[in-house]
């Protein structure tokens, strides 16, 4: 898919909404890739990583973008790490390796200010001063994880087993999501088809929610799936 217009590739990783986190062996064959074709091209190819889930992982290593390859763009908001739903504050790392840094962190600058994201709000600013080196507590994700994959494997879905994020990616039992999700509304449960990803046939759920609430959704998950084996 690369050709002479290509600017850049985004990653995001961990990912929404598989949860899968791309090991150092896939990301190495990433960015030998993005060299050769760069030099092919004779222009760079910058690589943006997006990287709001970075802490949040269950023992799986995420790799440091700018160590593997120059031209590394780095997103991360602490609105994903802190837990604070709908606070997006974070930064952009533009990589001293990049070429043109200068004139593309000027130009992050610009967008920034012509978009409106001048002033992150103070008191977001020093909770993040504060908590900047803590490390986020993945606990309670990983507890709500393993009691939804868990349960939801041996009621027979398919899911991506995930090592990141908290999302759980699982595929519809029928070839029509957004069908599939309209079953689970009439079950009080929503779910999020799919096709808004770019994958057809899968649905997404959230659990950042409290674990009494995922215990509570279970009987109603296995209601849904009962209506596939009719």
């Amino acid at each position: 898919a690369i050709c002479k217009n290509t600017k850049a590739v985004i990653i995001n990783s961990p990912n929404n909404p598989s949860g899968v986190v791309y090991s150092p062996e896939t990301v190495t064959r990433l960015c030998k890739m993005l060299k050769e074709r760069s030099e092919e091209l004779g222009q760079p190819i910058y690589l943006i990583s997006d990287e709001p889930y970075r802490e949040i992982t269950y023992g799986a290593e995420v790799p440091y973008l700018p160590k593997y390859y120059d031209n590394t763009i780095v997103c991360y908001s602490y609105s994903k790490s802190l837990s604070l739903p709908g606070e997006r504050i974070g930064y952009i790392l533009v990589s001293s390796g990049c070429a043109e840094a200068a004139d593309i962190y000027a130009a992050v600058c610009g967008a920034g200010r012509a978009l409106g994201f001048v002033c992150a709000p103070s008191l977001f600013q020093r909770v993040v001063q504060r908590c900047v080196d803590v490390p986020s507590d993945v606990e309670a994700y990983k507890r709500n994880r393993d009691l939804l994959y868990g349960s939801l494997t041996k009621m027979g879905y398919e899911c991506v087993h995930p090592d990141g994020a908290f999302y759980l990616f699982v595929k519809a039992p029928e070839p029509d999501a957004n069908a599939f999700c309209e079953r689970a509304k009439a079950l009080e449960l929503l779910l999020v088809p799919s096709n808004d990803f770019g994958c057809e046939g899968y649905v997404r759920i959230s659990y950042c929610v409290s674990y009494d609430m995922i215990k509570r959704s279970l009987p109603a998950f296995e209601k849904l799936i009962a209506q596939y084996r009719k």
